[in-house]
């Protein structure tokens, strides 16, 4: 890092990186692709802060600078308590400092995975707090786009805290006919109307990944799943899904209203709070008593084991729907999975031009393709198959499997021919380009 001073002792030498003067960087916290987040503490005032630092070249060259741009300029407008607030951004010619509120509790649903479900009283306390922030964000014009179990953590005191705005957006945003157009989001919390082309309403979809969110509060796992993407994504298109019996029946409703798949009857955030459900006092008890409720016989059925709370954090992963720009399970993989709102001639002609640059031979049908190298590798010729499934008329899963040769060399062909291929049209949880702000 570009600014630092040095401290030595006796017998050994420390450094301490001060960014800017201002903060003394700590120990690492967390790391993602293209940034870092560290302890931080203010040198003049000794506050702790959360520093994230994101490196300039990275980003640049995957084309996300306006997206960091975007999350600094969202997060700058929406200050609030139930928000990790941002405090200062500078820059040096190779990285940008981000210091933001340190929250220390972490994850809620880390709880939740460990713990099981919440009682029906501190689910509504949290969902109090989820919705103060999310109705805040609307009122300024910021639509999130990435409601999670990842992007709700808790501060030392129990409070409810939403971060994370890198795919948000703003009101300005929208198109002429109103919507926003930008396919963005994490899978298995994303409305069903956003995986189209026709366009969505940025507060209709977060109430849907609030209805998520509110679902597993209560139940421990997720309202949609299934192993298979084209099935979970089939559930979603149609909210197919089923309350738990232990669901209140004012629960049970108002579940029903926030997953509604379409969004023009969806319930709007000034309706849920009027509800019912919505308006039962909250408790008195202090955030550090009240337990995590775990019933052993209920968690013994069917439903709980298959669908438990430990799927929450698998499948937030694991649905990351371009696993082609994973560099750390390349290594493994024999198939690879990513979804587009590109029709299937346009997959099979990107397959096609792969295929003619490496030499490969092709044989194609409407839904799969198959390409095979003429060269013999180490354990044969090449042989990559590719299917495609409609989960709608607008919406491609694709998966691509070894069909025959080597898995090294599987690796190496989907790192060095696909991923330049096809960035432009897998739909991920993050653009690998500048999309149309919408």
């Amino acid at each position: 890092m570009e600014e630092g001073s040095k401290s030595e002792g006796n017998r050994s030498t420390t450094t301490t990186t001060v960014v800017h003067g201002k903060y003394e960087l700590g120990r690492l916290l967390g790391q993602g692709t293209f940034a870092k987040v560290y302890h931080a503490r203010n040198v003049k005032s000794g506050k702790s802060v959360a520093m994230k630092v994101v490196g300039k070249e990275k980003v640049m060259k995957v084309g996300m600078m306006e997206q960091i741009k975007r999350e600094i300029s969202a997060m700058s407008m929406v200050k609030h308590t139930n928000i990790v607030q941002i405090h200062e951004v500078m820059a040096s010619k190779s990285k940008i400092y981000i210091a933001m509120e340190l929250v220390r509790g972490g994850e809620l649903f880390s709880k939740i995975a460990a713990r099981g479900r919440l009682r029906e009283e501190t689910a509504r306390l949290y969902f109090h707090q989820l919705i103060s922030a999310v109705d805040f964000c609307h009122s300024r014009g910021v639509f999130h786009r990435d409601l999670k179990p990842e992007n709700v953590l808790l501060d030392e005191h129990g409070d409810l805290k939403v971060t994370d705005f890198g795919l948000s957006t703003f009101s300005e945003h929208l198109r002429d006919d109103g919507l926003l157009h930008t396919t963005c989001g994490t899978p298995a919390y994303v409305a069903p109307e956003v995986i189209g082309k026709k366009g969505y309403d940025g507060a209709m979809a977060d109430i849907w990944s609030c209805g998520v969110i509110l679902y597993v509060l209560l139940a421990g796992f997720l309202p949609f799943q299934d192993d298979n993407l084209v099935a979970l994504y089939k559930k979603i298109y149609r909210g197919d899904f089923k309350c738990p019996p232990w669901f209140s029946s004012d629960a049970r409703r108002l579940i029903t209203k926030l997953l509604d798949p379409n969004p023009n009857t969806r319930i709007t955030i000034s309706k849920l709070m009027e509800s019912s459900w919505f308006k039962k006092p909250l408790p008195t008890t202090p955030r550090h008593q009240l337990e995590f409720k775990f019933d052993l016989e209920d968690s013994a059925t069917k439903e709980t084991s298959t669908m438990n709370a430990f799927h929450i954090i698998s499948l937030s992963e694991g649905f990351n729907l371009s696993p082609l720009f994973e560099e750390q399970k390349k290594q493994k993989e024999e198939e690879i999975r990513f979804a587009t709102t590109r029709p299937a001639s346009s997959v099979i002609s990107r397959l096609e031009e792969v295929a003619k640059a490496v030499k490969f031979d092709v044989k194609k049908s409407e839904t799969r393709v198959r390409l095979q190298g003429q060269e013999r590798g180490r354990k044969g010729k090449l042989a990559i198959a590719a299917d495609m499934y409609a989960v709608t008329p607008s919406f491609l899963v694709v998966e691509v499997k070894k069909d025959n040769g080597d898995t090294l060399e599987f690796n190496h062909f989907c790192s060095n021919q696909l991923r330049p291929a096809l960035k432009d049209i897998v739909w991920r949880n993050f653009p690998t380009h500048n999309p149309t702000p919408a």
